[in-house]
């Protein structure tokens, strides 16, 4: 599998976020499978937050920590779907959700913790990576793996 770097941000604040979450969307083809991979505390709910914003969604219901799943209907973009698979536990877990079936919706995905459901992660699809460069600030990038 290759992994071509299409985005990169350097040295990102939270102010910042809105303008990378624009940019983000901007290399995003009309549907998209995007992982976000970033250790805790990193702010990935915060940039899903952002993409959602960017998005023209005004009420973000937050983390779907709990109910793994969280729909929204964006007026540009159609179906966007948050994920944060963090909770999940095993294969057999996974299998009794029916997230292989989801994703085979045309929409958009943000997946959180996408390494808890690497065996049915759909391929191709976009990384997000957020690295911590300090306190207050982030390294994003956007990778295409295909």
């Amino acid at each position: 599998m290759a992994t071509e770097l299409i985005g990169q941000w350097s040295n990102v604040s939270l102010a910042q976020l809105p303008e990378v979450a624009t940019a983000i969307w901007a290399k995003l083809p009309e549907t998209a499978f995007v992982a976000l991979e970033a250790e805790m505390g990193s702010g990935k709910t915060t940039l899903v937050s952002a993409l959602l914003q960017a998005a023209a969604i005004t009420h973000f219901e937050g983390s779907p920590t709990f109910a793994i799943v969280q729909s929204y209907d964006a007026p540009q973009k159609g179906a966007i779907y948050h994920l944060d698979c963090y909770r999940i536990e095993n294969q057999d877990e996974l299998k009794n959700l029916g997230l292989e079936e989801l994703f085979d919706s045309p929409a958009y995905f943000f997946v959180e913790w996408p390494e808890k459901i690497a065996a049915i992660l759909p391929k191709p699809h976009f990384r997000l990576y957020i690295r911590i460069e300090s306190d207050l600030r982030r390294e994003i990038t956007l990778h295409y793996d295909h």
